[in-house]
């Protein structure tokens, strides 16, 4: 197995996961800030797995490391909403020059492996109907979901013409252990549960009532996990979330209300914010339901729970 952007969020957890089913485990970071990688993410399995640090964007090191491999879950990628706006030609090195280094990489040196792809909400754009379903149009908002859907048709394209098998899972917003918690690029729970659990204020842009829907990390890596056992979800795009829309502000009082102090403030959203936000977000696990039996765990509540567990004692790791 071979995990790119193993050293981050995603990819750790799914290492830890596929290290206690006795896979073998590749992680391939190019520690790029304001990623989230951090060493602390494999410090239990340090030993069993083998760590290359090494960039998507250098296709003759990525070479080496896909040959041989029976999967490859690829989660590196520019992350940042906002990031990608104010730099766009980056979002698009890393995301779309990364994607076409790996299928490139995996056409010439090991065309039997299997993408599973972390694919991205943000490639949706503000829905014109809920609960989201892979039948939605694609409208995304921000560069990085223009160009996360640029690399999931680059998937698609040497699926049908080289025989490379993938999965595009469509992640929602994704909160739980072992996430960033200096900034609000993403995991946004965690970064709120990091404020609350210094006792500083949250800030919500608007009224709070804008909607998202918040899966559980061990929920998502279940979900990788399946995808790429399953050899009925070659070629396929799946949303995977919970299915549950959530009001922001609710989010924000279940922080608070089970670290058990922080507060929060309101304020107009800033205009670099605004104009990409979505309004409202709530998908359909439907198809992946019925194809693989995938169904999600956690409430948001004992997700939260969950987290807040994890960082009580490791938080100034993660600072």
């Amino acid at each position: 197995m071979l995990i790119l952007g193993g050293l981050g969020f995603i990819g750790s957890n799914l290492a830890h996961k596929l290290v206690e089913i006795g896979a073998r485990v590749t992680i391939y970071d190019a520690c790029l800030d304001p990623y989230g990688w951090n060493f602390a993410n494999i410090e239990e399995i340090s030993d069993e797995i083998e760590f290359i640090k090494g960039d998507i964007r250098d296709f003759d090191l990525l070479k080496q490391h896909v040959r041989d491999k029976d999967y490859i879950f690829h989660c590196a990628a520019q992350v940042g909403h906002v990031i990608s706006m104010k730099d766009p030609f980056l979002d698009i090195d890393i995301n779309c020059r990364g994607t076409m280094n790996v299928l490139e990489a995996c056409r010439r040196c090991n065309n039997a492996v299997k993408i599973v792809y972390t694919g991205t909400r943000g490639q949706i754009g503000e829905p014109v109907y809920l609960p989201v379903d892979e039948n939605h149009p694609d409208n995304p908002t921000d560069i990085y979901g223009v160009n996360k859907l640029a690399a999931e048709k680059y998937l698609w394209a040497y699926r049908q013409v080289y025989g490379i098998s993938f999965v595009s899972m469509r992640l929602n917003n994704i909160y739980g252990r072992r996430a960033q918690m200096k900034h609000s690029h993403y995991a946004v729970i965690n970064y709120f549960l990091a404020l609350a659990m210094q006792a500083k204020t949250i800030t919500v842009y608007g009224d709070g009532s804008q909607t998202r829907d918040f899966l559980y990390i061990d929920d998502a890596v279940d979900a990788l996990i399946l995808a790429a056992e399953r050899q009925e979800a070659n070629g396929e795009v799946f949303m995977v979330g919970s299915g549950v829309e959530t009001k922001f502000i609710d989010m924000v009082d279940l922080v608070i209300q089970t670290v058990g102090k922080g507060s929060y403030v309101n304020i107009p959203y800033p205009p670099e914010r605004e104009k990409i936000d979505i309004k409202r977000f709530a998908g359909s696990y439907a198809k992946f339901n019925a194809m693989l039996g995938w169904q999600p765990k956690t409430s948001l509540e004992q997700g939260i729970k969950k987290t807040l567990s994890f960082y009580e004692t490791r938080l100034h790791q993660y600072l």
